[in-house]
This record gives structure tokens, sequence and C-alpha cells, in this order.
């Protein structure tokens, strides 16, 4: 029997958006215009209209807004031409297939985005980042290094601006891993993120059951 509480977990996916070789979880959002290439998309995570991803690991609940991109191409600029001429030349020549070796050397720098991350409008995530879980990454900023949990980065090159909990509380909301939650859970839960400190939130459900 269907219970009422809960619609469909069919990802959505916009008719304007190009995607090869993904996988999204429940609820996930795929806004306008989006172009997504080998990434792996969390429950519940969504991208805002315009943004790119590739060879990326999305975790769940994240919040990824418009214009941004994660993994950037990356250019050989050690060749005599940094053009993808040299890496994409079927797009100019016949015979001439996807130099291959590049491609692994850009899918073995897959991004990983943990649980709870925020990506604000118009950031780029390079090639080999990983951003950790609860952390937020500022409008227009450019991340070339990894992002610690629950950490604001902003500017270009990012750098971290502040912690958005005291270490203990952070802590205590990674061995929670509230993103975990079932469905069913989730539904009880989310009256009190709205209306309870984080602290408080972690008091009411640590003791929970799952």
């Amino acid at each position: 029997m269907s219970d009422e509480r809960f619609p469909s977990d069919e990802p959505r996916i916009h008719p304007t958006a190009e995607m090869k070789g993904c996988r999204l979880g429940r609820h996930a959002v795929v806004g306008e215009r989006v172009i997504l290439r080998d990434v792996i998309v969390g429950d519940y995570s969504y991208f805002e209209r315009h943004s790119e991803a590739a060879y990326a690991d999305i975790g769940k609940f994240c919040s990824i807004a418009a214009n941004t991109r994660i993994n950037a191409l990356e250019h050989p600029i050690e060749r005599i031409t940094q053009h993808k001429i040299s890496y994409r030349p079927n797009e100019f020549f016949r015979f001439l297939g996807v130099d291959q070796d590049f491609r692994a050397r850009r899918a073995g720098k897959r991004v990983t985005v943990g649980h709870d991350v925020w990506i604000g409008h118009g950031a780029v995530i390079m090639p080999g980042v990983s951003v950790g879980n609860g952390a937020v990454i500022g409008a227009n900023a450019v991340v070339t290094r990894d992002v610690e949990p629950f950490t604001v980065v902003a500017g270009s090159p990012a750098r971290p601006v502040r912690r958005r909990f005291p270490d203990e509380i952070a802590a205590r909301i990674a061995k929670l891993a509230w993103w975990d939650f079932s469905r069913e859970r989730l539904f009880e839960a989310v009256p009190d993120m709205q209306r309870l400190s984080a602290e408080a939130f972690l008091d009411k459900w640590e003791g929970a059951g799952a």
C-alpha cells in the first residue's frame, strides 16, 4: 500500500539537459541546459540551470547553483599546443581519433563532493578536488584545493573563511549522518530542522531510533 506522504522517487531531468554515463539518485534534479558527463548524483541533490560537471561523484542533499563548473576541463599545457586539436582531432580531421590517454588522465582526476554541500553561483571546482560534507563554496569561487568538511570557502583561489560549526558539533553531525536517514525518518525530522538549532537537533535525534 502506498504512503501518500511520499511522491515518486524518480529524478527530474529538464528536457534541455544533456547527460552521458550518469547515475542519478532518488529525487535528484537536473535543471535547464545542465551538462553532465560521467557523474554520479546522490539522493535529493540538484543542479540549477547552465551548470556543468564531468568525472564527479556528488553526495546527497547537495545544492549546486546556476553556472557552476565541477571538474573544469583540463588542457595539456605541457604539449606544443594546448588546443583540443591534439586530444580531440576527430572534430577537425577524418581518421584521427580521440586521444584515449588524455581522456584517461582526465577521468583519473575525479572530483568528490560530500553530502549537504552548497556550491554557489558561478563557482568552479578544478580537477581532482575533494569537498567535504557540509561545506559551502562561495559564489564565483575557484576551488583548487581540497575543502574541509563544514568549512566555508570563497575567493579565487578559494580560501577558508570560517567554519560553519564548532569542531565538536561538526563531528556530531558527521556521526549522526542525517543524510542517510530513511525517508520516513526524514519526514519526521524536517520540522526539527526548521525550528531547532543544530545542537538541539543533535540532542534530540542522536538517541532516536533509525
